[in-house]
């Protein structure tokens, strides 16, 4: 049977094999194979009974999660020893497909990234960031790998719009910019060199910027907001969504 004890006035639940197992929905010798990949840290030990807690229920429902949407367990066991191995922000940011990203990572505890999105870290929202790299696991924390990132979607939170609405106007903006960042890359390698990437990027940064202050002072003056995308272009009827919007 699940136990609780008390560590430093918290209260923590553990569960044996089984019981862990049980709880997150997989077999036990799936259980015992994500140990042998090290993709679970190391139970605490009484005696000869291996004793699991919530961080491990917390990982096996993120690897779940990554599993179901394509990710490969070899990405997700690269993944976790990169942040264990304590590599740089660089490195990490290859693994999560951010390049030479000026993004500070955040780490957080499962308890206080409920307290940035109170009441909205779902599943499905949890499952959604992973998805987009907003999210990692280190262990027992949870990486975030945008302070700005972080601040802007939990401003907007507060403000009152949901989680998952902010997670797919993301996906939505991660669109947009992957087109921009192809047009500039073509842009430079082809008139420069593709070496003058690194040195040329805030350039781009600074024409993105004033382009999309323009847009909003325009749509602002326009008398406001567009209606919104059907997902349906108007001449063909076929779909031009983004995709569907993560539920909650």
């Amino acid at each position: 049977m699940a136990k609780e004890e008390t560590r430093a006035t918290k209260t923590v639940r553990e569960y044996r094999t089984e019981e862990l197992a049980e709880a997150a929905g997989i077999p036990v010798r799936t259980l015992r194979f994500y140990r042998e990949r090290k993709l679970l840290p190391p139970p605490r030990r009484e005696g000869r009974i291996a004793w699991y807690d919530d961080h491990h229920l917390a990982r096996l429902r993120t690897i779940a999660a990554l599993l179901e949407r394509g990710h490969t367990l070899g990405g997700i066991a690269e993944l976790t020893t990169a942040f264990e191995s304590g590599r740089d922000v660089g490195q990490l940011g290859e693994l999560l497909g951010i390049g030479w990203s000026e993004e500070t990572p955040v780490r957080l505890t499962p308890e206080a990234l409920a307290d940035y999105f109170e009441g909205e870290v779902t599943p499905e929202n949890l499952a959604a960031s992973l998805d987009l790299g907003y999210l990692a696991v280190d262990g027992d924390v949870i990486v975030h790998v945008s302070r700005r990132l972080l601040d802007v979607s939990s401003a907007l939170v507060r403000e009152g719009v949901p989680l998952a609405a902010v997670l797919e106007a993301g996906r939505r903006v991660r669109e947009h910019a992957d087109a921009m960042a192809v047009l500039f890359t073509e842009l430079i390698s082809a008139h420069i060199s593709p070496d003058a990437l690194p040195r040329l990027r805030p350039l781009a940064k600074s024409v993105v910027e004033a382009e999309l202050m323009m847009a909003m002072d325009r749509l602002l003056a326009s008398g406001g907001a567009p209606a919104a995308d059907t997902g349906t272009d108007a001449d063909t009827g076929t779909g031009t969504g983004s995709g569907q919007a993560p539920s909650s």
